[in-house]
């Protein structure tokens, strides 16, 4: 079996899942998703500029989502942006399970449902007691039967604070159907280790950021693009960010002062994403594009970031919204 290819380089989208609010009246703590709203957001992102979306991750709250709500989404969000003119394009979809048996049937549904590639969330239910082999013949055992390219995804604030040292990436990047990562942590050093490691193969291994605050200095270090949440909201802006730098060689005085007061203000906004988290997007999604609901998540996700929490972040907020209507008019 040939090796696989890795999604493109660019600014990805880990999308949230939207869902229509409860009813007062028939009140069902399981409320159903909001499709229109979902494909309505992933057509604007893709119009704005964005290269995919990961849809069903952690800002897509994978673990609040059933099996069959899983391929509804992606099916939907397929169908809609063929129809919108996006044939092709990329979509990954995120797991979140602990057992291999269980995150390929994932990972095969989101197959067949339209994704292109899985994002597979570090198994942390032992963190303290996994070994090193144990996570790499883990994440073999996910790949061998994944009908899809799979992508290690390290995020420690959601994964029992397992930790994937750079070896992992090295030992799993030669795999055939492992080929990429994303990393939601801060520590840029442990992205150059695996973005420059020389043996990797670059090519067939494409690295993403997870946080947008640090997207200038990852793309510096080798990283292929971010998977970022203040894309949700902002995307020409988080694009434009990355083209300038990738698209500028070598970076003129004039255009690095410019990527500088971009990733200032992306950096700032992202304050809000980083306090927050997924119910920080969403409010942030309804009250700036109109999609879904400010406090739309499931349970325990409900109440949303809090009453006066939004006013807080109007300077953030305001300068990011000129930004992205500048960019939008120019």
């Amino acid at each position: 079996m040939a090796s696989s290819s890795p999604p493109p380089a660019g600014i990805y989208v880990p999308v949230p899942t939207f869902f229509l609010p409860a009813s007062s009246e028939n009140y069902n703590p399981l409320t159903p998703l909001d499709l229109d709203a979902q494909a309505g957001h992933a057509l604007h992102l893709a119009r704005s500029g964005i290269t995919g979306l990961v849809l069903v991750g952690s800002t897509g709250e994978a673990v609040h989502v059933t099996s069959s709500e899983r391929v509804a989404q992606i099916k939907h969000v397929r169908a809609a942006l063929t129809a919108g003119g996006f044939k092709n394009y990329p979509l990954i979809a995120g797991t979140a399970t602990n057992g291999i048996e269980e995150t390929v049937k994932l990972l095969n549904g989101s197959a067949a449902a339209g994704a292109g590639w899985g994002l597979v969330l570090a198994p942390g239910f032992f963190s303290g007691a996994a070994s090193e082999e144990g996570i790499v013949e883990w994440y073999k055992g996910v790949a061998d039967g994944s009908n899809i390219p799979v992508m290690i995804y390290h995020y420690p604030g959601v994964s029992n604070n397992v930790k994937l040292p750079p070896s992992i990436f090295r030992s799993l990047a030669s795999h055939r159907n492992i080929v990429g990562g994303k990393l939601s942590h801060g520590d840029i050093s442990v992205h150059a280790q695996i973005a420059l490691d020389p043996q990797i193969d670059h090519k067939n291994f494409h690295l993403f950021t997870g946080l947008g605050q640090q997207l200038f200095p990852a793309l510096q270090v080798g990283c292929s693009g971010a998977v970022d949440g203040l894309a949700a909201i902002f995307p020409k802006t988080v694009v434009y960010l990355y083209t300038l730098v990738t698209q500028t060689d070598p970076l003129d005085r004039e255009t690095l002062e410019r990527v500088r007061e971009l990733q200032y203000r992306i950096s700032r906004a992202e304050e809000l994403i980083v306090r927050f988290g997924v119910v920080g997007i969403k409010e942030a999604v309804s009250r700036v594009l109109n999609f879904g609901e400010p406090d739309g998540g499931r349970l325990p996700l409900a109440r949303g970031m809090g009453y006066g929490e939004w006013e807080k972040w109007s300077e953030e907020m305001t300068e990011m919204a000129r930004i992205e209507m500048e960019l939008q008019t120019s």
